[in-house]
């Protein structure tokens, strides 16, 4: 049964990109012989020109963060795998990657702008302000909720092996992978940046290093192990130092190497999915069969259990998300070297997270139901573990899932210090901030100040106590998708402008829409409800309930102010080529 899901899958996401995905970039007619923004604006620092393939490992590493793994994994254990696989396979084709590959064209139509800027110029200043203030919004949910759940993941109980011979720390092993990558890293963006290497040779020395970091973070898990009473809390607090840091070093000396890196710890995570799926069965008769139910119930209880639209909502990244066109308009656009290469890089890579879904989708549902499982991280990593253990052996279990873990650790550093510089740009943008890098530090420090409070005020984890990052995980897919639905109505207009067809953009953003506000709206109704019981305090419940009505708020006004575009009530920007 898993071969053929697995199997399924691989073809409709095949034909899905040579189908659709050439039918929606035919519509916007893209032309290699039109200069590009990394071209004409090339600075070495953010506007650079990139050959596709180690852009597409970049862009798919930035994008691809825990949502893919922790999104299908929770909704799963709510509703059942037949849900999460529809919504997946045909939400990406026609929803997320469309969204992804129009945000793209679009932001290199614009000049490398962003989604905000591409907001002002076709729907006017206010709407600009709107947009600004929005992303921002959800930026801090991002980091907020993957700063914790990573954290999480370099935390974990000393075991004894081989009667005491060796001591083994599975969180500390993560950890010391995690640190040990990033700095190799920096040493590979430094090497390419002084001696410029044929990217094979660079290729063929880092790769396997990273591989030897994962070998070594399992040899001195136990020293990476903090001796403070909420580790998890020191862990988070110091991911965030890093994104500070990180969100100000230019792109090539961390994120283009760190991307191209972790695009391949993420290849190799997908060949191990892909290996287990296909033969995990074969080596071990029963060990890889499906063991939860295909559909569990239409409400899954507590107060956000609906099918419809929590299922939406939880499953964000890896089907849809909004995440995704701030990375493709304030990036990756300014990377293109040419047209051609946005149909690879946007709709493709997204296309390769919904397949990452899927995979994280496998880990759970091949485990026995009884008792309560662990988080998605374990989850995932432990998974991969078994499916590597397919090809390496039992023997190696710990190695494999340290390097599970430690590619679920790299989705989330990809997408921490992106969505810290995107909020850096964001607030530079919304002051008018010169670009100088104390102005840079200053709006990086605000934009890290509200999660690093919520990281710093997060109860300890303890054995049936409810996961800090779960209070927010269920608000930042909506934000997320809501997100989502806003870039594709910034796209509408923009084609309908330019006389361009818009059904393929206008009938999934208001799909998404649709069912991120009336998600939003339960949610407001039940943290307010929360207030009315327990009294007003400066808590989760009461900061979701706040920024829930501020979210509702913005998206109204930004839909008024688009309604009044597309009836010619706000003036036509210069002339931008759609297609």
């Amino acid at each position: 049964m898993l071969p053929l899901l697995a199997l399924g899958v691989i073809v409709v996401l095949t034909v899905g990109y040579f189908s659709y995905g050439r039918l929606i970039a035919r519509n916007y007619t893209l032309d290699d012989a039109s200069e590009t923004p990394a071209v004409r604006r090339a600075d070495g620092e953010d506007f650079v020109p990139t050959k596709p393939f180690y852009l597409l490992g970049q862009h798919f590493s930035a994008i691809a963060a825990a949502g893919p793994i922790a999104g299908p994994i929770l909704a799963a254990q709510m509703f059942g795998w037949v849900p999460c696989v529809l919504w997946i396979g045909f939400g990406v084709i026609f929803i997320g990657a469309v969204h992804d590959f129009s945000a793209l064209v679009a932001s290199v139509r614009h000049d490398g702008e962003s989604v905000a800027e591409i907001v002002r110029r076709q729907l006017g200043r206010r709407a600009w302000l709107l947009i600004l203030t929005f992303i921002w919004l959800a930026l801090i949910y991002v980091i907020v909720a993957f700063a914790d759940i990573t954290a999480s993941t370099f935390v974990g109980k000393t075991e004894e092996f081989e009667g005491g011979t060796f001591s083994f720390n599975p969180g500390g092993a993560v950890a010391a992978a995690s640190t040990m990558y990033l700095g190799l890293s920096i040493v590979m963006g430094l090497v390419d940046r002084r001696w410029k290497p044929p990217l094979w040779l660079t290729t063929l020395i880092f790769v396997p290093a990273t591989l030897g970091v994962v070998w070594l973070g399992t040899k001195v898990s136990t020293s990476f192990v903090l001796p403070f009473e909420n580790p998890q809390r020191a862990w988070g607090l110091g991911i965030l130092v890093y994104c500070f840091i990180a969100s100000l070093l230019p792109v090539w000396l961390l994120l283009q190497p760190r991307g191209y890196l972790g695009g391949f710890v993420l290849y190799l995570a997908l060949a191990a999915g892909m290996i287990g799926l296909f033969f995990g069965g074969l080596r071990y008769p029963g060990e890889f069969d499906i063991r939860m139910p295909a559909f569990k119930t239409f409400d899954a209880g507590g107060p956000f259990g609906g099918l419809f639209p929590f299922l939406f909502v939880t499953i964000a990244c890896g089907a849809c998300s909004g995440f995704h066109g701030l990375v493709c308009s304030g990036t990756t656009s300014k990377q293109i070297a040419k047209e051609s290469h946005t149909h690879p890089v946007g709709y493709g890579a997204m296309l390769l997270e919904a397949f990452v879904a899927i995979i994280a989708l496998t880990t759970v549902i091949t485990l026995a139901p009884e008792g309560k499982l662990p988080g998605p991280g374990k989850i995932y990593g432990d998974g991969v573990g078994r499916f590597m253990t397919v090809i390496l052996g039992k023997e190696h279990f710990l190695f494999a899932a340290t390097f599970g873990a430690m590619a679920f650790s790299t989705f989330v550093f990809d997408t921490l210090d992106v969505s810290t510089r995107l909020g850096r740009y964001v607030l530079e943008e919304l002051f008018g901030w010169s670009k100088k890098r104390k102005a840079g530090a200053i709006a990086a420090a605000l934009t890290l100040l509200p999660p690093a409070y919520f990281v710093a005020t997060a109860r300890p984890p303890a054995p049936g106590v409810r996961p800090a990052y779960l209070d927010f995980w269920t608000l930042f897919g909506t934000s997320n998708q809501l997100l989502a639905a806003l870039t594709l109505l910034a796209i509408t207009v923009w084609l309908h402008r330019e006389k361009r067809r818009i059904w393929y953009t206008a009938v999934p953003m208001v799909f998404v829409m649709t069912v991120t506000l009336w998600a939003l709206i339960a949610q407001i109704r039940h943290a307010f409800g929360a207030i009315r019981e327990g009294g007003f305090s400066l808590n989760t419940a009461t900061m979701n309930g706040v920024v829930g009505v501020l979210l509702v708020g913005l998206a109204i006004a930004l839909l008024i102010e688009s309604s009044r575009a597309l009836l010619g009530r706000t003036p036509a920007p210069a002339e931008t080529r759609a297609g």
